[in-house]
């Protein structure tokens, strides 16, 4: 499935969804390998098989097979991590906190891209699943290495509006 198809996928009701996904395909201030590694690992975080062929064929060129496998890598650890994650920081009972997680999450250490890269797509991800301790763990992390303000936000605009395009999808699909 192409980016057009997608969005004419999408109900007229979405049409901001529509326009949002048009300008952050052409956004700037990410540069193509963040870009698009965000849009990928935010589709596989949305779980909608249109959007995540949609975006995969978009990032085509602009993403290596590695940095395809590492986008997926982020939203699959993120899958698992925020849940867990989440848990620790919600629970009444703090002594969770203490405990180890005893989880592998081997790919964090070593994605097989940039680490700063890694880093916002998991950013972007643990946005959509609602980890606030993930989301402040990672952005800490990408102040080290000097991603701005502005590229943070700008992934989770992506990650907002790609959230919502998968869950229109999958709302229409049931509905049918």
């Amino acid at each position: 499935m192409s980016l057009d198809a997608l969005k004419s996928a999408l109900p007229d009701y979405a049409k901001d969804l529509k326009l949002n996904l048009s300008s952050l395909v052409r956004e700037t201030v990410l540069d193509d390998q963040k870009k698009y590694g965000t849009l990928v690992a935010c589709a596989h975080a949305g779980g909608a098989p249109e959007v995540i062929a949609a975006l995969e064929a978009e990032a085509k060129g602009a993403l290596s097979p590695e940095a395809l496998n590492a986008a997926k890598a982020a939203a699959a650890v993120m899958g698992m991590n925020n849940v867990y994650y989440r848990f620790t920081h919600l629970a009444s009972n703090k002594e969770y906190r203490s405990l180890p997680a005893r989880l592998r999450m081997n790919v964090i250490a070593d994605p097989g891209v940039d680490k700063a890269d890694f880093e916002l797509w998991s950013l972007a991800v643990s946005a959509i699943n609602g980890c606030g301790m993930c989301v402040d763990s990672h952005e800490a992390e990408l102040k080290k290495h000097g991603v701005s303000a502005e590229q943070i936000q700008t992934a989770v605009r992506i990650a907002s509006v790609v959230s919502a395009v998968s869950a229109v999808l999958r709302a229409e699909k049931a509905a049918a």
